[in-house]
């Protein structure tokens, strides 16, 4: 009858299919809802078999769940492969939840960009190139639901120091900007003629934003952007960001933003003053800063290697020799040397024609 009933609930009336098979509504009704009542019990039954047996193996698998299921309840009715994975998955009971990754960088705004400025450059010094970027962090409401927070970094380039940052509910721009005044507080009593400081970053809503961009202006920062979404354009950024969440932060589980906020506390003091790197010969970033030229890397950086690669290849010598005044060549100088094969320009000394004196041009082989 329930299956008549559900082809075309038109040409097969409840009522009908009840005179038709002899049974009563009430009847009817009262089997239907025992179906679910028996649905609702195997579910939870269920449930609460994978949960006893999580609590001895807490990372087993679901086909293996099923399996030991379908052997101890064998002749029961007992719920198939398909049904079972469902129930694991609609009642959060994956061993590894599937986290979606957020969008932190909104480039298709119509506010103003900058060109990138730091392509080919290597600072020598504190203070001379900041890179910022945002990520995620997950908070966990219960076992099953999430959201995010949004952690901004601003990161001295040279010591590795995180100079600034913010944790926010949102990606609104006011977090983004309470990091900034954390790391320009270190530039506050510096004149702005004297400020030699350029802060980098992608095409984000919130880094092009007026109120970003004027407070930099303000204290005299240059402003230098990604032109692509490459993350390379952006590698240092990148890098903290993946230091900050694998290795500082990893296997934490938070459930409120005040949870995020003091773990991000303790990461950075432990990152700025003890944590060595390999970048600035294991010193840690407050040792770094009292330091200007070159720092020795632990590991080769070839994108450093090529920037310096083609700075030697684009050096004039300030000292050459110099080369001897010839006047019949376009440029006013020849080779101190004859070669001997090429193009030697000889003037001509007919006498016919004083007036106009040409320039043959021989060939030498």
């Amino acid at each position: 009858m329930k299956n008549l009933h559900g082809r075309d609930s038109r040409l097969y009336q409840v009522e009908s299919l009840c005179r038709l098979f002899g049974v009563t509504k009430q009847a009817y009704y009262k089997h239907d809802e025992n179906r679910i009542l028996q649905r609702v019990a195997q579910e939870s039954f269920a449930v609460s078999y994978i949960n006893e047996i999580r609590e001895k193996d807490p990372g087993i698998g679901g086909l293996k769940l099923w399996h030991m299921y379908r052997r101890e309840f064998t002749g029961n009715n007992p719920l198939g492969r398909d049904r079972f994975e469902d129930i694991v998955d609609r009642y959060g009971l994956k061993v590894r939840k599937r986290v979606r990754k957020p969008r932190t960088t909104d480039s298709t705004h119509g506010l103003p960009v900058f060109p990138n400025l730091v392509r080919g450059y290597i600072p020598l010094a504190p203070n001379r190139l900041w890179v910022s970027d945002i990520t995620y962090i997950t908070t966990w409401v219960d076992n099953t639901h999430y959201v995010f927070c949004y952690l901004s970094l601003i990161l001295d380039a040279y010591t590795k120091e995180i100079v600034g940052w913010c944790v926010g509910p949102t990606l609104d721009t006011e977090y983004s900007l309470r990091a900034l005044d954390m790391a320009l507080e270190r530039i506050k009593n510096i004149p702005i003629e004297d400020v030699n400081l350029t802060h980098h970053s992608d095409r984000g809503c919130q880094y092009a934003s007026s109120k970003y961009i004027n407070k930099l202006q303000g204290f005299g920062v240059k402003i230098s952007m990604t032109e692509c979404g490459d993350p390379k354009d952006n590698a240092q950024a990148e890098r903290i960001n993946n230091t900050m969440k694998n290795e500082l932060l990893k296997g934490m589980r938070f459930h409120s933003l005040k949870d995020v906020e003091d773990a991000v506390d303790r990461a950075v003091k432990f990152y700025n003053e003890e944590r060595p790197h390999m970048s600035i010969d294991m010193m840690t970033p407050h040792e770094a800063a009292l330091h200007v030229g070159e720092l020795t890397k632990r590991w080769t950086s070839l994108r450093e290697k090529h920037i310096k690669e083609q700075q030697s290849t684009c050096t004039i010598a300030e000292e050459c020799l110099p080369l001897q005044s010839c006047v019949w060549s376009p440029s006013g100088l020849c080779p101190s040397s004859q070669p001997h094969t090429g193009i030697r320009m000889t003037p001509s000394t007919n006498s016919s024609d004083n007036e106009n004196k040409s320039t043959i041009i021989s060939i030498n082989v």
